[in-house]
């Protein structure tokens, strides 16, 4: 006897849409795939955009999407940075109780929320509260990140752009330091994962190209190897280019910045970028401790996240593709989830998405595997190369002259 299974009715009403967390190259990507997906379902009426988050829907202040020509949301496709603004804010009990009286207000039934694993657990939140208040309601979140540190994902839009820009600023920094040999510092972004910090060397070319050193939230951190690791470098090649993600931590897994910052953002996260302490905490230890004397360091800070004209053509089609199936899977399957992006096995690059419960996703960050870096902790391995080149896409070419 087969048992007949029905649907819920088609739910009919209103959408809202953010966007959350840290910009990317291509998180407008992931808003438009959405708009124009909602465009074509007639369960979707209007397409209201919350400025800046969630606080946007707290304060009533939205503008209606649907009105939007295509021509003009294909330009916002290609414009880097969250076009309806961004937030970083946890929502207490009360502002889910707000949320919702917005939400009525307005006869929105389908939500969804760009951004990385905070974003993640607002919506899971949300969606929770949705269920106490018997709220008939869908409910997505579209990966972005470029930390890459979502979990249930093979990689996260955003990272690809990213890694495009930070390899291609190493190897102009790699060139610079050949040309006027010394020791230079690099700061990348990654807070608990390395991954940003490691594309760094998909820019190598030359045996003797920099990053020579890469530091890794995922290994414990010593500055007394640290300067036996810049010194060997310098012995060797008399220079030396190092790549340091910004969430470095000691054998107790405190953060290194943390003995000169103690600022934290709404989800209680040390607030590791917009200062230069970590490379300056750095280049003067090899100051101190070497007789080197050209020591420089940089921070990268929020110059790779949003940065015009260095974009991943991967990347911006999988942000957009992310999002088009998330409503999708909002009108065809009467679920709520996330949206993960899946590697298919093989030599050749190949995604597949699938959808995933909030909760898989949401707080909790994953880190770089280990076979990813190298035994030494101040490296990364072929594998990771392998993972991550088709991700950036292609790099700028570097000639050399012969015997130089």
């Amino acid at each position: 006897m087969v048992t007949k299974v029905t649907k819920p009715k088609d739910l009919v009403g209103n959408m809202m849409i953010a966007q959350s967390g840290g910009p990317t190259v291509v998180i407008n990507q992931s808003l438009v795939g959405a708009v124009l997906e909602a465009k074509t379902q007639k369960n979707i009426k209007k397409i209201y955009g919350a400025l800046h988050g969630i606080q946007g829907i707290l304060d009533e202040d939205f503008v209606e999407l649907q009105k939007e020509t295509k021509r003009n949301l294909e330009a916002v496709a290609l414009t880097p940075s969250s076009g309806l603004g961004s937030v970083r804010k946890k929502p207490t009990p009360a502002d889910c109780a707000n949320i919702f009286q917005v939400l009525q207000k307005y006869g929105v039934r389908y939500f969804f929320y760009i951004g990385g694993n905070d974003t993640a657990e607002t919506t899971h939140i949300i969606n929770e509260e949705a269920r106490k208040q018997q709220y008939e309601f869908r409910c997505f979140h579209i990966p972005k990140t470029i930390d890459n540190d979502l979990r249930q994902n093979d990689h996260t839009p955003g990272f690809g752009s990213s890694a495009k820009f930070v390899a291609s600023a190493f190897m102009g920094d790699n060139l610079d330091n050949r040309a006027l040999e010394g020791v230079k510092i690099n700061v990348v972004m990654g807070r608990d994962a390395g991954f940003l910090t490691a594309a760094a060397a998909l820019g190598r070319r030359y045996p003797d190209d920099g990053p020579h050193l890469i530091y890794l939230p995922e290994r414990p951190f010593s500055l007394p190897r640290f300067v036996r690791d810049v010194k060997a470098v310098y012995r060797k090649y008399g220079r030396c280019l190092v790549a340091v993600s910004e969430g470095i931590c000691d054998n107790k897994g405190v953060p290194i910045i943390s003995k000169v910052t103690k600022e934290v953002d709404s989800h209680g996260n040390a607030q590791l970028s917009g200062t230069g302490a970590l490379g300056d905490i750095l280049a003067n230890e090899i100051k101190a401790k070497t007789k080197i004397k050209r020591v420089r360091a940089d921070t990268f800070g929020y110059l790779q996240r949003s940065f015009p004209g260095v974009f991943s053509e991967t990347d911006a089609r999988e942000a957009r593709a992310s999002a088009t199936l998330a409503v999708r899977c909002s009108i065809e399957e009467f679920a709520n989830g996330s949206i993960a992006i899946k590697r298919k096995p093989g030599k050749k690059y190949a995604v597949y998405y699938a959808r995933v419960p909030l909760k898989s996703v949401a707080k909790e960050t994953r880190h770089m595997p280990a076979r990813y870096i190298h035994k030494s902790g101040n490296n990364v391995t072929q594998a990771f190369i392998d993972y991550a080149a088709p991700l950036a896409g292609e790099l700028p070419p570097i000639g050399r002259l012969k015997g130089v």
